[in-house]
């Protein structure tokens, strides 16, 4: 497709309806070609191609060859700091493209993602080119007392873990793309990077901007298609050293047994249900304002979105009705329109999985505060929907709904919130909403979750790792954690004779 008019704009110029292998645009393909929308329309804005075993082994042999090359083998870790910060600036020269274009083929908000996919991705991008010369290994004191008169120097290389296969979602393409990119490229590995089937989109601009920064070809490759082809070509072939997936539990299981079988390394940040726990000290307008944020911010299409909201009994009444309040204003329309507040579902397909589980929460007999029905606008919208008085057992207050749909129950003691936040087999975040201290500080050991936020949601920093406990995942991003991702450590030891 060569231009899509987007609104208030010229002719748009930044679909890409190819896959990124060895540095050159590949058009070739053995499957179907697979419609990319616009969610807020349900328009086809491109077609994108499928990559079956034969061009995901291309893209692997040629991620390998530029693994193994002297141009990158050998290139010094200044040189990989300068390529990351490169791709940084072209990222802000062409934000207004990369933003457009996420917001056509994800629906989000444009002000998300300025803000977020593109602003926020430069700012990971900086932060994981600092890393690259700052990866040290340690030297050793080792005690090994025979044989008699030979002494010992002991120390650790860290060495790039090799050819990565990079696996993302739909709810954050460019930021989630950078995620996985920025510290395997950091610590000298070689990536092939499929991103979901609904959002390539922004995954192949990057692709084109990382070759235009200077990165060797087959350094970062790009191969598009269904998870169930394109995916578990990519995850079972036998020359990928490393599997990073984002997504579903179920889906990260899968990818998890074959690592496993298969002896390579996995980082999995999988799915979520995380608890919002409101304490009946705090400030009741900001944990109303808050918990909208927690759950409506990218239409609740967010790992960590706070979707259980525990509200002490006291206030269970207030923060409740406002919540719903709040929800039932909310303007629904195109990420386009400055004065939107909530984009659509990012695909027909998610948004009768999320419409169906409204259903579900109806015939669990949980009460409708607001929302519940369908929306009749053109595009795939979910009106936001507030339960109230949910069963811990119901299947809307334990399974992930990935929707703008929150569930509401109250609680007497400290206690009981811990024991409700803490019934999921998920635990990738939380958050506490409370003016005292010495309260929240004696709860947060008790959360099971990888993060904890006190009276805000949702905030995360390059800095900070991130990552779950029980089936929300393992590994981290972010942070020293996720370049310990991308490195395999070697251990040298050299013998010696004493001096005579």
């Amino acid at each position: 497709m060569s231009a899509t008019l987007l609104p208030g704009s010229s002719a748009f110029d930044g679909i890409r309806e190819h896959m990124i292998i060895d540095g050159r645009p590949y058009t070739q393909s053995d499957g179907p070609t697979i419609p990319v929308y616009d969610p807020a329309t349900g328009t086809v804005i491109a077609q994108q191609l499928e990559a079956g075993p034969k061009q995901v082994d291309d893209a692997v042999q040629a991620a390998r060859r530029a693994f193994d090359h002297p141009d990158w083998r050998d290139m010094s870790p200044a040189g990989r700091e300068k390529l990351l910060l490169n791709l940084a600036e072209l990222m802000e020269v062409h934000a207004d493209e990369l933003a457009r274009l996420e917001t056509l083929n994800n629906g989000k908000l444009l002000a998300l993602s300025h803000g977020l996919e593109v602003g926020a991705g430069t700012q990971w991008l900086r932060y994981m080119a600092g890393w690259a010369t700052k990866i040290s290994g340690e030297t050793l004191n080792v005690s090994i007392p025979f044989p008699p008169g030979v002494h010992y120097h002991a120390y650790t290389r860290p060495e790039p873990v090799g050819v990565v296969a990079a696996i993302i979602p739909w709810n954050f393409p460019l930021l989630m793309a950078i995620w996985k990119i920025a510290p395997a490229v950091a610590t000298g590995c070689t990536v092939v990077l499929k991103p979901a089937e609904e959002t390539p989109l922004t995954a192949i601009r990057l692709a084109e901007l990382a070759l235009e920064a200077g990165f060797p070809p087959g350094v970062v490759n790009v191969v598009t298609g269904r998870g169930e082809v394109t995916g578990a070509a990519l995850v079972a072939h036998p020359d990928i050293d490393k599997i990073a997936f984002t997504g579903s539990t179920e889906v990260g299981k899968l990818i998890g047994r074959q690592a496993m079988d298969d002896m390579k390394r996995v980082s999995l940040e999988l799915g979520g249900k995380s608890p919002v726990i409101v304490l009946d000290d705090c400030d009741v307008d900001l944990a109303i304002q808050g918990a909208a944020n927690a759950i409506f911010f990218n239409q609740g299409q967010v790992c960590t979105a706070g979707s259980r909201l525990y509200i002490q009994k006291k206030i269970y009444e207030k923060v409740v009705g406002g919540l719903a309040d709040l929800a039932d204003s909310m303007k629904m329309g195109s990420g386009f329109d400055p004065t939107t507040q909530l984009g659509p579902m990012v695909s027909e397909r998610h948004c009768k999985r999320v419409l169906d589980y409204i259903d579900i929460g109806k015939r669990e007999g949980a009460t409708v505060m607001t929302g519940g029905e369908p929306d009749e606008s053109t595009g795939y919208f979910v009106r936001p929907t507030v339960f109230a008085d949910v069963a811990p057992d119901a299947r809307i207050a334990r399974e992930e709904i990935f929707g703008p749909v929150v569930v509401a129950a109250t609680f007497d003691t400290e206690e009981q919130a811990i024991q409700l936040a803490n019934d999921s087999r998920f635990g990738l975040g939380a958050s506490i909403w409370s003016n005292d201290l010495t309260r929240v500080n004696q709860l947060i050991p008790r959360l099971q979750a990888g993060t904890v936020w006190i009276n805000t949601h949702n905030m995360l920093d390059p800095h900070m790792p991130f990552g779950g406990y029980k089936q929300s995942g393992i590994g981290r991003e972010h942070g020293a954690a996720a370049i310990d991702m991308y490195l395999k450590k070697k251990s040298v030891c050299m013998a010696y004779a004493a001096a005579r």
